[in-house]
């Protein structure tokens, strides 16, 4: 039997990427995004939801574990960002920002977990940011939201643990997506620049340490970040 792995926010960028990975690899791979997604595979399935609508997040994992009767892996990948003044930043924003990055990273972590606790295994691979450690202007929003979420890697790490489950986070560089799509080229010039490495990141970077941390022999790994590009 195939092992199943969960990913969000797959339409576009990064998550349509992993998912084409590990669909490529022979997992079964279960995604989700707002919006429908064009991503045709036997092996696929897409759920159209808000990662922080709590009954459709539920909803969802009910119908893998009804479907697959198991959950391997988690990665929670579907995240928003918006760069903008703290003081020219409407409350709305931030409300938004923070449902979709913490409320739907945390609503995923919870019932995933009770699906792969059935199994007592089970590996969740969170996302996180450059944008925090650097204390990037103009992110004081997402960055604080990423904060939340590399606090709530640790937390769940051991929380889950004895159910052996293990909790990380992935923190990516500026990989070109529509996500950073709307920054000036100036701006991301210049954060580039602050990293060990000056460079864009890629699709490649994101998935070799989400496979590290997906492994088999990564089972004593949990609770850790690894930012990308020496920050």
């Amino acid at each position: 039997m195939s092992r199943v792995i969960a990913i969000t926010g797959t339409r576009k960028g990064i998550g349509r990427a992993l998912a084409e990975t590990y669909l490529a690899r022979g997992w079964t791979v279960v995604g989700c995004s707002r919006d429908a997604s064009d991503l045709t595979h036997p092996a696929y399935r897409h759920y159209t939801l808000d990662v922080a609508d709590e009954r459709a997040v539920a909803g969802m994992m009910q119908d893998v574990r009804r479907t697959h009767g198991r959950l391997d892996a988690l990665l929670n990948n579907a995240g928003i960002a918006s760069m903008n003044h703290a003081l020219l930043t409407p409350g709305s924003t931030v409300e938004r920002v923070f449902a979709t990055n913490v409320f739907g990273t945390f609503l995923f972590c919870r019932e995933a977990a009770k699906l792969m606790g059935r199994r007592r295994t089970g590996r969740i691979v969170n996302f996180a940011t450059v944008a925090t450690p650097l204390k990037l202007e103009g992110e004081a929003v997402y960055a604080a939201s990423k904060a939340a979420v590399v606090s709530l890697t640790e937390v769940l790490a051991r929380e889950l643990a004895p159910m052996g489950i293990t909790v990380n986070a992935v923190g990516p560089t500026p990989v070109p997506t529509d996500l950073v799509g709307a920054v000036p080229e100036e701006k991301m010039r210049a954060l580039i620049a602050r990293q060990a490495i000056p460079r864009y990141g890629k699709m490649e970077d994101v998935l070799n340490v989400c496979d590290f941390f997906l492994r088999d022999e990564s089972d004593f790994v949990t609770g850790q970040t690894i930012y990308l590009g020496g920050v």
